[in-house]
């Protein structure tokens, strides 16, 4: 046949055309060789597995490059020629190359090429046993936190007028996250100090409003009132420690509802030191002859004990309520007791500062088992820490970047919000509240008011808190009373002691005592009749 080889002769071989040189062998090229190519560049070429090889030039033995090499597959524009002689096929064209691959769209491939790698692997099945594990440990993990979601929620949808995050905080450190709170609040507050000089916003003279005892829209003359027991209201000005005086700073002014005419509140107000002088102290001055004081214990302050006004100033005593302020520290934290009406809530400890109310309503502040001590004339106790001031002097034990002994302040930042009260040399109660306090800021506000025994109560900025109260409108009879805050940056509003509240508090009602005239009697003894000898 044409097509087919010739046979060799007998004792030849069989020769093909092929060529006598391949030309020198080249080295083989790693993919590390392409990293000094442009990425543009590509640095491998992909073909199919059919398409024929890029023609390179072949050298004869002399060197000569041959361009059309023929019976060499793949040598461009050669024909395939059968062995000896026998009539070349024409070359099929080559199929067209796609683009080229760059470098990093090899790369991106190899990566499509192991994740399809690896999510055509399948699992094993897992065993029986080890999803029930599973499941038990979800189950076990959901068992263990229902108590606590029960917890918060209680905890949270308790009534008053503690905020939301109030709560929250409260509740953490309440089951063991003290040290959480500590160091997010100590973040907080070691980033944002209080400002340091400036002035604050000039004095807002609230002034006094209607008697307690007057009648509204009455036609009859001015009611005579009767002599009544009264302290005399202060009359010097409250030293400021800033060096520049801002107009009325440090001025008493008669505040709130009258009793029997007379007022029996005074505020005023003064910078806490030379250092924050942007900021004002609240100081209120309380008359102990024409208001009665009363010890109101919290929904969870001191925990426990006699409730009779349902921790809030109830609605039959609104109409004579004249102030109110917050008391102490937590029961935990006080390092100190509570008593009401016979029962000693949290037991009293000897040495502390207590804020007693006897039966009368009178108040005083001193050392429990030194100044005062429990007798049937007692109707509550509140204790908190230690004085602050003692006999008009400040405590030598104070210091001036505490933060254990007279309270852990928030994030241990001494310069907080801060409240204290006191008791002058003639009886009357003297309480202070502010920002940006020390504790020897405090102390000195409270002693240049005219205590001359004072303790610290509670602080920090949701726990300061001190109103005076009038009706909302005092030409209508039977108008609800609103709360006038003493500094209008404090956190509550009005309505803090008008609803129950989760801590407790001292409010300050209506009771003016009368003078009772002394009459003076004498007698003459009769002349005794001489006897007669």
């Amino acid at each position: 046949m044409p097509d087919r080889t010739p046979e060799p002769a007998e004792g030849e071989r069989q020769r093909y055309p092929l060529p006598s040189e391949y030309g020198p062998a080249r080295p083989v090229r790693r993919v590390d060789d392409f990293e000094h190519l442009d990425g543009e560049q590509p640095a491998v070429t992909l073909r199919a597995a059919d398409e024929p090889a890029p023609s390179e030039p072949v050298g004869d033995a002399s060197g000569a490059e041959v361009t059309d090499a023929p019976g060499v597959p793949g040598a461009e524009g050669a024909e395939v020629a059968d062995v000896a002689g026998a009539p070349a096929l024409p070359a099929q064209p080559p199929e067209p190359a796609g683009p080229p691959m760059s470098r990093r769209e090899i790369r991106e491939q190899r990566e499509r090429e192991r994740a399809a790698a690896k999510s055509s692997r399948k699992r094993p099945p897992r065993s029986t046993r080890s999803r029930w594990i599973r499941r038990g440990v979800a189950i076990a993990v959901v068992v263990l936190l229902i108590p606590v979601a029960v917890s918060y929620v209680h905890a949270v949808q308790r009534p008053g007028s503690d905020t939301l995050s109030v709560k929250t905080v409260e509740w953490i450190r309440d089951h063991g996250g003290n040290g959480i709170v500590n160091t997010i609040e100590r973040w907080w507050y070691t980033n944002n100090p209080p400002p340091v000089g400036g002035k604050p916003s000039a004095i807002k003279v609230q002034g006094t409003v209607s008697d307690t005892t007057s009648k509204p829209h009455s036609t009859a003359p001015p009611p005579t009132y009767p002599e009544i027991q009264r302290i005399p209201p202060p009359t010097g000005r409250v030293p400021t420690p800033a060096a520049e005086v801002e107009p009325n700073e440090g001025v008493w002014q008669p505040t709130g509802r009258l009793v029997l005419g007379q007022p029996a509140v005074y505020t005023t107000y003064v910078r806490p030191d030379a250092v924050h002088t942007s900021y004002f102290t609240g100081i209120m001055w309380l008359d102990t002859k024409l208001l009665k004081a009363n010890y109101v214990v919290g929904l969870e302050q001191p925990g426990g004990g006699p409730n009779p006004w349902g921790s809030q100033i109830p609605p039959d005593q609104r109409d004579i309520a004249i102030a109110a302020f917050n008391s102490g520290f937590k029961m935990d934290s006080a390092r100190g007791g509570a008593y009401l009406d016979g029962q000693e809530i949290v037991p009293l400890h000897g040495g502390a500062a207590s804020f007693v109310i006897n039966q009368d309503g009178s108040a005083n502040v001193g050392v429990w088992g030194r100044d005062l001590n429990m007798s049937p004339t007692v109707k509550a106790v509140r204790q908190n820490l230690e004085l602050i001031v003692d006999n008009g002097q400040l405590n030598p034990a104070l210091q001036e970047n505490d933060t254990n002994a007279f309270g852990a302040t928030l994030g241990n930042n001494v310069y907080v919000w801060r409240s204290g009260v006191g008791v002058t040399a003639d009886g009357a109660l003297v309480y202070a509240g502010g920002p940006a306090m020390s504790i020897i800021a405090l102390a000195r506000t409270l002693q240049s008011a005219g205590a001359v025994r004072a303790m610290e109560m509670d602080i920090n900025t949701d726990w300061v808190s001190a109103f005076t109260y009038q009706p909302q409108d005092p030409n209508v009879p039977g108008s609800p009373i609103v709360g006038i805050k003493l500094l209008s940056n404090m956190s509550h509003d009005g309505s803090q002691y008008l609803q129950q509240n989760s801590r407790d508090f001292f409010a300050f009602t209506a009771d003016a005592k009368v003078v009772t005239p002394t009459t003076t009697t004498t007698t003459t003894k009769p002349k005794r009749a001489k006897q007669a000898k």
